[in-house]
């Protein structure tokens, strides 16, 4: 059963992540030539505010930046 999980940060509409979710699926499924109902793929978002590089989180890089 492949499992794929995809970590990103919040802000994109569900309309976004469940396009991904699905072409997520597709590349796994002919890919692996996997029985579609054995792909499980899973969306988690993180709050900018919990997401570090380099020692300063996503949101305070984009209070930096005016965002």
């Amino acid at each position: 059963m492949p499992l794929v999980e995809v970590t990103l940060t919040e802000g994109r509409r569900p309309e976004q992540l469940r396009e991904l979710m699905h072409r997520v699926h597709e590349a796994v499924r002919s890919s692996l030539d996997a029985n579609p109902q054995s792909i499980r793929v899973i969306v988690r978002e993180v709050p900018r505010e919990l997401w570090s590089a380099g020692d300063q989180t996503l949101a305070e890089r984009d209070a930096q930046e005016g965002r």
